[in-house]
């Protein structure tokens, strides 16, 4: 069965989650209250409507409430920048605390009535005498939850090995389903320094453009393969995905040379 879903943004978050538009039209970019099972949220649209099989839907769909007014917007920033502002004293209250954890970042829902408590940790933590000490002294409800290194990084914001602000911070998408094999197929080099972020995970731009790169691999002959070349018969030992240059490797009497050329100089069984 085909259902009609709009794709959201939660603040500070990456992931795009499915909503009902609930017979509503929906533009890009529009802020939108959602009902969600820890009560009402602020979240900006990121897809407008499409259909999708219902089989996809890990969750019952939930619906998108209503535009949010401009009051709401301008409230719900001003709640995350009051509740930024205690940043510095919880993770003195963490430290006194002697928990095994690090706060990332504060925020508020959008209607200021709970404080979310952003951190990292090694393993797992029972921080309920934590959260109770904190309701006690901010006077709000708390919600602690723990993220992971991408998450952490997305919300701190850094520079990446590009000298660019990470892709996380900028809001790029999905980040959890990048492989060592994306680097493979973009020829990289696959020392961990060269290929991981600033978060100790593999980067997330490796997956922008790998479909990319695996059609260009798939026009490409195969290395170690037998192709005519404008100088004759040769094994195929690089390809240059991106400028489709293929580099072949040619012995005669003893004597071996490589030689690149261009892809449609060449003949190759596909």
């Amino acid at each position: 069965m085909q259902i009609e879903v709009v794709g959201v943004k939660f603040r500070k978050g990456g992931t795009v989650y499915s909503f009902s538009p609930n017979g509503n039209k929906y533009k890009k970019g529009d802020k939108v209250i959602v009902e969600t099972e820890k009560g009402q949220d602020l979240v900006t649209v990121v897809e407008e409507e499409k259909q999708i099989d219902a089989s996809l839907l890990s969750d019952s769909l939930k619906n998108i409430l209503r535009l949010a007014t401009q009051n709401e917007i301008e409230k719900a920033d001003e709640f995350d920048k009051q509740a930024s502002k205690n940043l510095p004293e919880i993770r003195k209250m963490a430290k006194e605390s002697g928990l095994e954890i690090k706060i990332i970042s504060i925020e508020s829902n959008f209607d200021g009535s709970k404080m979310i408590v952003n951190f990292t940790s090694d393993g797992r933590v029972d921080f309920r005498a934590f959260a109770k000490k904190l309701a006690e002294r901010f006077k709000t409800r708390i919600e602690l939850r723990q993220i992971g290194p991408r998450d952490a990084v997305r919300h701190m914001g850094a520079l990446g090995v590009c000298g660019k602000e990470c892709c996380c911070s900028q809001g790029f998408g999905e980040s959890d389903h990048i492989s060592i094999k994306m680097a493979k197929n973009q020829n990289l080099s696959l020392n961990p320094n060269s290929i991981s972020g600033v978060c100790n995970k593999l980067l997330c731009c490796l997956s922008y453009e790998n479909d990319a790169y695996l059609q260009a691999i798939k026009e490409m002959p195969a290395i170690n393969s037998i192709v005519l070349s404008p100088d004759g018969k040769g094994k195929v030992v690089y390809n240059n995905l991106l400028k489709k240059r293929v580099s072949v490797r040619f012995e005669n009497d003893n004597i071996v040379e490589v030689k690149e050329y261009n892809l449609d100089e060449i003949k190759f069984e596909k």
